[in-house]
């Protein structure tokens, strides 16, 4: 028998992105950039057993698509996302056993590791509440840029369960620090976008009309810059959690030996050689 946490599409995500057109959340890619609006608003945007999924293959698909240079995420109605969907995702975990509860936990947790395995870099734009596995889906972003006035809460113990949740133990200490992590993971409170940002979890702050526009704007210059390098500076920064300095300077010296073999490394040169900007093309 085939449970939620187990159903495929039958319209699994094709490539090229661009003429995909998405089930669960709305998708746009122009100019490289491939923009994800999660959108039920009307409900603050929570996930959904088929949500999670169909994020998941589009984050796997965008591995195989080399138009799409860089990824944005948001929420429509002026909210990120209110995290998983208590009616549909909460009430019928109640009622299954230990096997089903563990294929669903894998289940989110492939998310994030779809997320944090794509090649393109990730852009949170966040507005209003963003908590849960919103707050996860912002977490296990690259960047993140905040709108006035937005929330953030890993409210996982607010209903009995752990802060354990979708790799928030490993990734957020990482961002703003083991107590401050704590804190949050403790008692489930929301972390205000001032607090986000002194803290490291944000970039930085803008008024709300402008933070999905700030968020294209951060995506669009990492675009035009080189998409090898950028994809391996990405590959880096995660592995090197698991490294001492001595491995992650030699792995550092692999990598950077490997972009100095692209045609955007030698068309850098060239540029500054006869003082013109570098236009990359991604090879």
């Amino acid at each position: 028998m085939t449970t939620a946490t187990e159903t495929r599409f039958a319209n699994p995500v094709t490539l090229p992105l661009k003429g995909y057109t998405p089930r669960h959340f709305l998708l746009a890619v122009e100019g490289g950039i491939a923009t994800v609006t999660l959108n039920r608003p009307e409900r603050k945007n929570p996930l959904t057993f088929d949500s999670y999924r169909e994020l998941t293959d589009f984050f796997r698909a965008c591995a195989f698509d080399d138009e799409v240079k860089t990824v944005v995420v948001t929420g429509a109605g002026g909210n990120f996302s209110s995290g998983g969907d208590v009616f549909e995702i909460i009430g019928p975990l109640v009622e299954m056993d230990t096997k089903g509860l563990t294929a669903f936990t894998r289940m989110t947790g492939d998310l994030v590791k779809a997320m944090r395995g794509c090649p393109q870099p990730v852009v949170a734009a966040v507005e209003g509440i963003c908590a849960g596995a919103g707050a996860i889906m912002a977490m296990a972003s690259d960047i993140r840029i905040a709108a006035t006035g937005a929330k953030v809460a890993f409210l996982f113990n607010k209903v009995g369960l752990a802060g354990c949740d979708m790799g928030a133990c490993a990734i957020l200490p990482r961002i703003i620090g083991q107590a401050r992590a704590s804190e949050l993971l403790y008692t489930g409170r929301f972390m205000t976008a001032e607090e986000g940002e002194r803290w490291g979890f944000f970039s930085r702050i803008v008024a709300p009309a402008a933070v999905l526009g700030e968020a294209q704007t951060l995506a669009r210059e990492i675009t035009a810059g080189p998409t090898y390098a950028n994809t391996m500076t990405k590959r880096m920064l995660a592995m090197e959690w698991a490294m001492s300095v001595e491995e992650a300077i030699e792995a550092e010296a692999v990598a950077q030996a490997l972009c100095m073999t692209t045609q955007d490394f030698a068309r850098a040169f060239h540029a500054f050689a006869n003082k013109k900007k570098p236009v990359f093309e991604g090879n």
